[in-house]
């Protein structure tokens, strides 16, 4: 019997998996004006990968 090593289980998935981070990217580029290019995303781990979705900003004040 050989063993495929290349094949992954996904186990039980650890509590942290299931939460969104606040993580801040740098884009391995510059910009137009020589500035590097970063922002800010969510990040969650799925168990296997790392999902990202946009983080949009908001003012709190014109919020209410």
């Amino acid at each position: 019997m050989s063993l495929d090593r290349n094949v992954r289980t996904v186990g039980p998935q650890a509590s942290w998996t299931e939460i969104w981070h606040l993580w801040t990217v740098f884009v391995p580029r510059r910009s137009i004006n020589g500035q590097l290019v970063y922002g800010k995303v969510w990040r969650r781990h799925d168990g296997r990968d790392w999902i990202y979705k946009k983080f949009t900003e908001y003012d709190s004040e014109a919020a209410a």
